[in-house]
């Protein structure tokens, strides 16, 4: 980092008591620039903090508890070979998903709700979900395959395949968001269709299969399952980051972001592939979630109080809305 600035507005002379926006800090990296308020970089250094917090205390938790000294000793490298074997390989898989699969479905969710300027995008609404649950019944039912690996590539490719459904569905002269979302809701019913009847028709022990992944859930998660998640979430969240300028333009309208030099088609498309790349891969690792994805853009946005929804907030909310269940 070269510089950093901060634009404060000041009060005018005659009016001291007026405020002409928010307080911000120009960061310039080798040659990229970008503006970030304050309060948004306060309050996602604080959910992120907390989120960190929160997951060595969930180490703690379970039929055998440890203490915060003890998961602090094994996380350190030391401890007993139990303790680590209980903190390290059982809980810490899960723990660490929680947070990189929150954070995921928080950025997918503010993907989605910018670009169709509606709090009712989310890939969980849209129907991306339920075409990768679709994916997996189709998988374990008809095709007969069970196994991790058959049910995540089901999970990914029916997750594209919903999507490229929906977006050429909701395509006249361009994509509206309006038109998406109701697009996604009927292609989401359509599929819950075929999922209820594919389930009341197979063996009672495949039906009780198909239901358990799509209740969704982080216990089923381990290191060998989650390290390609992670590896391919990085190579995604990089991506975001690099479309987010064109998302900001995008929130304003197809107009103005085409005035301001945006590829508007080319760039809609490319953060639909991201968006709905997340889910996929969080649906693949951990069943379909709901919830997340819908309410972490706009909590943050409140929390914040920022005039749009905001990936690196989205982000550090995430981890904290999992639903009970889960």
């Amino acid at each position: 980092m070269t510089a950093t600035e901060r634009d404060t507005p000041q009060p005018s002379a005659e009016r001291p008591d007026l405020d002409f926006g928010y307080a911000t800090r120009t960061l310039r990296l080798r040659g990229v620039s970008g503006r970030i308020g304050v309060r948004l970089l306060t309050v996602s250094a604080m959910l992120v903090a907390l989120a960190l917090g929160l997951a060595v205390v969930s180490l703690t938790v379970g039929d055998y508890p440890l203490t915060i000294g003890q998961v602090l000793r094994v996380l350190g490298g030391g401890g007993e070979s139990f303790h680590r074997i209980i903190a390290l390989e059982w809980r810490l898989p899960i723990a660490v998903a929680a947070v990189a699969f929150g954070a995921l479905l928080g950025i997918g969710g503010a993907i989605f709700q910018s670009l169709t300027r509606n709090p009712l995008g989310s890939p969980d609404v849209i129907g991306f979900d339920a075409g990768s649950y679709t994916a997996v019944v189709v998988t374990i039912l008809v095709v007969g395959s069970g196994n991790y690996w058959s049910i995540a590539s089901a999970a990914i490719l029916g997750g594209l395949l919903t999507a490229a459904v929906v977006y050429v569905l909701a395509y006249r002269q361009g994509v509206q968001g309006f038109r998406l979302i109701i697009v996604g809701i009927g292609v989401s019913a359509m599929l819950g269709s075929v999922n209820a009847y594919l389930i009341t028709r197979a063996d009672i022990d495949d039906a009780m299969t198909v239901g358990f992944w799509g209740a969704g859930s982080l216990s089923r998660v381990t290191w060998i399952s989650m390290l390609p998640s992670l590896l391919v979430g990085g190579v995604i969240v990089a991506a975001a980051l690099a479309l987010s300028p064109s998302l900001r333009r995008l929130e304003s309208g197809d107009d103005s972001a085409i005035t301001l030099g945006t590829r508007v088609g080319r760039d809609r498309l490319a953060l639909l592939v991201v968006g709905v790349a997340i889910s996929a891969l969080v649906t693949a690792a951990a069943g379909p979630i709901g919830f997340i994805a819908l309410v972490s853009p706009q909590l943050a946005r409140r929390l914040t109080r920022s005039p749009g929804v905001s990936l690196l907030a989205a982000a550090g909310m995430g981890p904290h809305c999992w639903p009970a269940r889960i």
